[in-house]
């Protein structure tokens, strides 16, 4: 099966529409991943067949759950979840944080080569950081654990907006670790097609939110 077929496949799967130009963006997206990796190590997997279920399907397989006009991308790495994120919802903006200055510096080339108009990239350290905007959906992908990840980006949320964490196993010992003004609003279990492992995306937000 085809890279094109598969992702169109997985979009299915995951109840997603996108246009024809969409999904070839996704798939330029990868083989620009493909082609940086070999200098500057943006992840462990290397085949794009891999990387369509691992990589893209995976990212998008929240989006249904992400409600965001401002999204922050917390340790972005390679652009995961955001830039496929923005591919999504072209109405979103996106800002990628990231303090490797070579992974921000591919982020700045797929921002460029893949015209993405609704993303920034910021090299910065996240707890340093301060946006004059806040954000409705702060996320992250496997970039710690998640107390640690609402204790350094809980200055850039907007009120009554949501920190999403992106799992594999349920993280029950993370959860009871989470600081007491902060509530579990949802633990939802993900089925991305192509990836055998559990997944999961934690919804965490304000106690008077959650009310």
């Amino acid at each position: 099966m085809s890279t094109a077929d598969q992702l169109q496949q997985g979009l299915i799967a995951l109840g997603l529409t996108l246009t024809r130009d969409t999904q070839q963006r996704l798939l330029d997206y990868i083989a620009l991943i493909e082609k940086w990796n070999r200098a500057y190590n943006l992840t462990a997997i290397r085949e794009p067949e891999k990387m369509v279920s691992h990589h893209l399907l995976d990212s998008l397989a929240v989006a249904p759950h992400l409600h965001a006009r401002r999204l922050l991308d917390v340790g972005s790495g390679a652009g995961l979840p955001g830039i496929p994120l923005a591919l999504a919802n072209p109405g979103m903006h996106a800002i990628l944080l990231d303090s490797n200055h070579k992974k921000a510096a591919f982020l700045n080339q797929a921002v460029i080569e893949l015209k993405l108009k609704n993303v920034e990239v910021c090299a910065e350290r996240v707890e340093s950081w301060q946006s004059q905007n806040k954000f409705d959906v702060i996320i992250s992908r496997a970039f710690s654990d998640m107390g640690e990840f609402v204790r350094i980006t809980r200055h850039l949320l907007a009120p009554g907006w949501i920190f999403a964490a992106m799992k594999g196993l349920h993280p029950y010992e993370e959860i009871d670790k989470l600081p007491p003004d902060l509530k579990v609003l949802q633990v939802l279990p993900l089925a991305v097609p192509g990836l055998d492992g559990a997944r999961h995306l934690v919804l965490i937000g304000q106690m008077e939110q959650a009310g």
